[in-house]
């Protein structure tokens, strides 16, 4: 049975992939559960076992998240939480160069300032009122910032530093987009003071310009 004609029937329902290919980034149907755990694409050579079953079309586990609508929980010390949908939680994402994330921020809550390794965020407002903005590269550290209010966009470009603040006393959600499957976070004060092991106080000290005591203290808020 030639490939496209089996992922048709996949489609309707009538059949699913019981077994491909074993290399990395390939997976099989789970017997038990008929969960087509992990994607890939036909590959010369790759061997297509199907079986009929009465559980078929489970395979779109891969390419779907259910409870984007949940609201995330808030009760931290800096009032956010982000709900990230990207290839851990969609396998079939892999490649693809696209994610998506949730942000919830309690009154007066805050996104701290973080980076994304390798993607561009694209934000929209669904509800409240946000103070949000980015620092441009060295040399010039230049601050771009705007309150952005229900329907608005905002775009932060990959690498740069940025954050997002609720400057109101009710809820405020956010649905970003970003460019890559895998966009990595790194929130700058947690990663600075909490690093594992710690950076040395005389390096942090010289850094910030300040005294080891200061260093300490943030230390003791992160570690």
């Amino acid at each position: 049975m030639r490939y496209h004609k089996i992922w048709e029937q996949i489609s309707e329902g009538e059949i699913h992939l019981q077994k491909v290919d074993t290399r990395e980034g390939c997976g099989y149907v789970d017997k038990t559960s008929a969960y087509f755990s992990r994607w890939c694409a036909p590959m010369k050579g790759v061997e297509l076992q199907c079986i009929k079953d009465d559980k078929c079309g489970r395979w779109f586990y891969d390419f779907f998240f259910k409870g984007l609508n949940i609201e995330g929980n808030t009760s931290n010390k800096v009032g956010s939480n982000v709900t990230t949908v990207n290839v851990a939680q969609i396998a079939g994402l892999n490649t693809l160069g696209i994610s998506l994330v949730r942000i919830d921020y309690a009154p007066y809550g805050l996104n701290p300032p973080h980076t994304h390794p390798r993607a561009t965020e694209i934000l929209t407002v669904l509800e409240g009122t946000l103070y949000v903005g980015f620092v441009t590269s060295n040399p010039d550290n230049r601050l771009i910032t705007k309150v952005l209010n229900k329907g608005d966009v905002f775009v932060f470009p990959v690498g740069l530093i940025h954050f997002q603040f609720n400057t109101g006393d009710t809820n405020a959600v956010v649905i970003a987009g970003l460019s890559s499957q895998n966009p990595g976070v790194i929130t700058i004060a947690n990663a600075v003071f909490g690093s594992k092991p710690p950076i040395s106080d005389d390096v942090l000290a010289k850094a910030f310009q300040v005294d080891k005591k200061v260093v300490d203290y943030l230390k003791a808020q992160f570690g």
